[in-house]
């Protein structure tokens, strides 16, 4: 019924609970995940999730935010990409929260990391899945100009402004929400949600991180993403079950995948 978008299930606290967290996601309707890859090193085991479990699929790349790990190449993204139940490039993107001390133009490695996963993307076919955090205009500038309109993909963990989710919509790219928009704290992002249409719109948990209320400060898992299913819904005046259906149904567009898929 539902579809996970975006979760690492990889991550130690979230693998070594694997057949808790696919009981759970059974008992919820949570039907499929889209396991996320953040750093060549991890590739391996996000890889052997998809391949183990029929209803998981993987991605490829490199967080932004990650450093002192093996940096892609357009020519092994591309590689990997083309492997069995690998359907998007990423995540990938910016992020200037933590500078350490550094300014945005010190960044120029995150922007180049950027660019060769937008290569990878326009080169493989597949779709990007972009995490932008304090660095939204860059996000668009750089994408814009490595993809113009040549390549699609997702938004992840959308936290910007309309502003930013009008430019990304222009760009051909879906909205990803998670558990944010059912924060105390979030209602400019609930004002963004209401107005983005439900035919971009895809629903994540990014667990393990951000729980949604009512299990906010908790560890996350694809079994609560009824509850972002559910914020959207109420949102939208439309019934819960029609947001399942539609974001499913945009998820399998978007990757390129479908529910009886064995690729």
């Amino acid at each position: 019924m539902y579809v996970d978008s975006h979760c690492h299930l990889s991550f130690p606290e979230l693998q070594a609970r694997l057949p808790e967290i696919r009981a759970d996601m059974a008992a919820a309707g949570v039907d499929r995940a889209l396991c996320i890859c953040t750093t060549l090193e991890e590739f391996a085991d996000v890889h052997r999730l998809a391949t183990s479990h029929d209803n998981f699929w993987a991605s490829a790349g490199v967080h932004p935010d990650n450093e002192g790990v093996r940096e892609p190449s357009v020519e092994e993204l591309v590689a990997l990409a083309a492997l069995p139940r690998v359907v998007a490039i990423g995540e990938t993107g910016l992020d200037y929260y933590r500078l350490n001390g550094r300014t945005v133009a010190d960044m120029e490695w995150q922007r180049e990391r950027f660019r060769v996963h937008i290569r990878a993307s326009r080169a493989s076919g597949k779709p990007l899945i972009i995490h932008t955090r304090s660095a939204s205009e860059d996000t668009l500038a750089v994408l814009r100009e490595e993809g113009g309109g040549q390549v699609r993909g997702v938004f992840h963990c959308f936290t910007e402004t309309m502003d930013v989710a009008r430019a990304a919509l222009d760009l051909g790219f879906y909205i990803s929400f998670s558990g944010i928009l059912t924060f105390k704290t979030a209602q400019d992002l609930r004002d963004v949600a209401r107005h983005v249409p439900l035919d971009r719109c895809l629903i994540e948990t990014d667990s393990p991180y951000l729980a949604p209320v009512p299990y906010r400060g908790k560890i996350n898992t694809p079994a609560y993403v009824p509850y972002v299913a559910k914020q959207v819904a109420e949102l939208k005046s439309v019934s819960v079950e029609e947001i399942a259906s539609i974001t499913s149904s945009n998820f399998e567009n978007l990757f390129n995948i479908h529910k009886t898929s064995s690729e």
